[in-house]
């Protein structure tokens, strides 16, 4: 016989002519002083559960009988109606401009904002403006880590642009794709750059045209060190498909709203 069903009979004819004692009532007092009881469970609901498994027991055993002296059912054909093959020409495939993957799984340099005229080249730019997760990682001051977390994010690829206008003026451009195959990054990525935006005093944001989520940020507080010039920082963030943007303009004078916001309207556009 089954442990439970043997403890369930000692229950049912061992102990229910058995009158418990009555619990003597605490002191008020230190009921008080002490955490909260959980409700014993009385000796009516163990009668009612054993008699719950005794008629599961018995319900088995009669079901068991009667089907064993039934007729087996016999079962339904396993075929199937024969589908007629559409004919004719499949649909014409979508072109780059309506299939967004033509444009973000070829060249992903192509879908940056290229550099204007009269600008020149960043220095800290790749040759080939191609960046991967080594090179993406010491953009943080934890490159350790951040390269740990790239990697179990599914760091996929990334392309950089950049240039200079005039002494002081610098733009940084970033398309970072993830492979997305456990979850979506993007979003996630996305979110850390809006937390450690708006972390900065004296921050000015404003939502992207058409992203959604996408915000830009202007910092009206300069970053200033002993022996060089202040610098005012503009950034912008956001994501499309498998892609988040980053870009990052630098000055030593304030940034006006509008250069940041044509640039990220402009570079989300190509996305």
């Amino acid at each position: 016989m089954h442990a439970d069903t043997e403890s369930a009979l000692h229950v049912l004819w061992g102990d229910v002519l058995e009158v418990p004692e009555a619990p003597v009532a605490p002191d008020a007092s230190s009921a008080s002083e002490e955490s909260p009881r959980v409700r014993r469970r009385g000796r009516t609901t163990l009668l009612i559960a054993t008699a719950a498994a005794l008629g599961l027991v018995a319900g088995a055993c009669s079901g068991f009988l009667i089907q064993a002296d039934r007729e087996p059912t016999k079962l339904p054909s396993l075929s199937q109606p024969v589908v007629a093959q559409a004919k004719g020409e499949g649909p014409e495939p979508l072109s780059a401009a309506q299939d967004r993957r033509v444009k973000t799984d070829g060249d992903l340099r192509k879908v940056l904002l290229q550099r204007p005229k009269g600008a020149r080249a960043a220095e800290w730019v790749s040759e080939d403006g191609w960046l991967d997760v080594a090179g993406h990682a010491e953009q943080y001051t934890e490159p350790a880590e951040a390269f740990g977390n790239l990697l179990g994010d599914e760091f996929r690829r990334g392309v950089e642009a950049g240039w200079r206008v005039g002494s002081t003026y610098t733009v940084e451009i970033r398309l970072i794709q993830y492979r997305q195959e456990e979850r979506h990054v993007v979003t996630e990525a996305a979110d850390n750059e809006h937390y450690w935006a708006n972390d900065e005093d004296g921050t000015n944001s404003w939502p992207i045209p058409g992203t959604g989520d996408g915000m830009a940020y202007i910092h009206t507080k300069a970053h200033t060190e002993p022996g060089y010039l202040p610098v005012y920082e503009a950034e912008a963030h956001a994501w499309r498909g498998d892609i988040t943007m980053e870009i990052w303009v630098y000055d030593t004078k304030p940034i006006p709203k509008a250069k940041i916001m044509d640039l990220a309207e402009r570079q989300m556009e190509r996305l």
